[in-house]
C-alpha cells in the first residue's frame, strides 16, 4: 500500500471532523486562554528528567526527555503526515504544542474533579475517568510503548519504519497491548486528541504554525465577523487571521 493511499483517509477525517472546530474557537475565548496559557505549575521535588539538547533555533521541550521527544515527533507525524495535500503535524508544530501543554494546569489535572471511583466505561459527560493525569499518561504510555515495540524487533517506536509505526498505533488504538502502568487505549486517545488540537489551535499556543490547519479546512480564524458568508455556499475568499493578527 502506498503512503498516499494510507494518508488520504487521515486527511479526509481531519476535514470532516466537525468536533475539531470548537477547539479552534476555544483558543480565542477567555476560558481557552486560561487553560492553554496558564502559568506553569511548581515543579515536583523529584529531580526532573534530563532535558533535550538542541540548537537554539529549534524548539527545546521543557517536559519531555530526548527519548520521549523522539516518540512524540514520530507518532504525530504518522497521525497527520506531510503529503501532497499539505503540511503535516511536524510542520504545524504539534510537538511544541503538546510539550507546552505539559506545563499547564490541564496536564496536572488541576481543572478536573480527580476523586474516585473511576469508571473507564462511563459516558463522556461524566468527566475524566482515570487517576492518572495527562502528563503522567504521556510519561508512562511512551515508556510502555517503547518497551513493547522493542520487545518485538529490538527497536523503540521512533526507530521503526512508517508501516510498522502505523501498525503499532492501530494496536494502541484498539487497546491490544496490555500495559501495567496505563491502558493503551487511554494513552492513544490522549495523544490523538492533543495532536488534533495542536494542528487546529491558534498559533499563539505553539501549534498550527502558518495556520496550515485552518487553511486546509477553510477556517477564517480569529476574524471579527464572517457570518455573512456562511449561507453563500462559497469558499471564504480571505486568508485566516490569528489572535496576534498574523495572516496565513
Amino acid at each position: 500500500m502506498s503512503d498516499e493511499s494510507r494518508d488520504n483517509p487521515r486527511r479526509d477525517f481531519l476535514r470532516k471532523s466537525l468536533t475539531l472546530i470548537p477547539v479552534v474557537t476555544l483558543a480565542g475565548t477567555g476560558l481557552g486562554s486560561s487553560v492553554l496559557q496558564a502559568a506553569p505549575e511548581a515543579k515536583p521535588a523529584a529531580p526532573a528528567p534530563q532535558p533535550v539538547r538542541a540548537d537554539a533555533s529549534v524548539y527545546q521541550p521543557s517536559y519531555f526527555t530526548a527519548e520521549e521527544w523522539a516518540f512524540i515527533n514520530a507518532a504525530v507525524a504518522q497521525l497527520i503526515p506531510n503529503d501532497a495535500q499539505g503540511p503535516g503535524a511536524l510542520e504545524a508544530g504539534v510537538p511544541e504544542y503538546i510539550d507546552r501543554q505539559m506545563n499547564t494546569p490541564y496536564a496536572a489535572g488541576a481543572l478536573w474533579y480527580m476523586q474516585g471511583p473511576f469508571n473507564a466505561d462511563a459516558a463522556p459527560e461524566m468527566g475524566w475517568q482515570s487517576k492518572l493525569v495527562p502528563k503522567e499518561i504521556y510519561r508512562l504510555g511512551i515508556a510502555a510503548t517503547d518497551q513493547w515495540a522493542k520487545s518485538l524487533n529490538g527497536k523503540v517506536f521512533a526507530e521503526q519504519d512508517s508501516a510498522t509505526r502505523d501498525d503499532l498505533l492501530k494496536q494502541l488504538e484498539a487497546g491490544k497491548p496490555q500495559f501495567d502502568a496505563v491502558p493503551a487505549k487511554i494513552f492513544f486517545n490522549l495523544l490523538l486528541q492533543n495532536t488534533k488540537e495542536g494542528f487546529f489551535c491558534d498559533p499563539i499556543h505553539g501549534g498550527n504554525k502558518g495556520m496550515v490547519g485552518w487553511t486546509m479546512i477553510g477556517f477564517p480564524g480569529a476574524r471579527a465577523d464572517f457570518m455573512d458568508w456562511v449561507e453563500r455556499n462559497e469558499q471564504y475568499p480571505f486568508p485566516a487571521v490569528s489572535i496576534r493578527g498574523e495572516r496565513a
